[in-house]
């Protein structure tokens, strides 16, 4: 993994393994990326904390690895994930961070 272009931090797009919907981003460096490994359960670089965490070890809101796919420039994953617990990844409480929609945006 290329990890020098976000000064040690790779984005990673987390999707429901069985819905293709997108849960979250979240950013790993090499320690997250060997944990998540390890582990089997997302877990990312906290940038304002300057720490791993795992998605859900508060919460108990898990997500359960099945598959880490790399893209083509080596920069960011995509972790397609199984959603334990109460299934809401969002820390506000919704089921996928991606719930609200940009205003004044118009689709042609």
């Amino acid at each position: 993994m290329d990890y020098t272009k976000l000064d040690g931090l790779i984005p990673a797009v987390v999707q429901d393994a069985d819905s293709s919907e997108v849960l979250m981003v979240g950013f790993m460096n090499e320690q997250a990326l060997a944990e998540t490994r390890r582990s089997g359960f997302a877990t990312f670089f906290s940038r304002t904390r300057g720490a791993l965490w795992t998605k859900g070890e508060t919460s108990g809101n898990k997500l359960a690895v099945r598959d880490v796919l790399i893209d083509c420039d080596d920069d960011t994953v995509l972790v397609k994930a199984e959603r334990l617990g109460g299934g809401n990844v969002c820390h506000t409480g919704e089921r996928t961070c991606f719930f609200q929609r940009a205003e004044g945006v118009t689709i042609p």
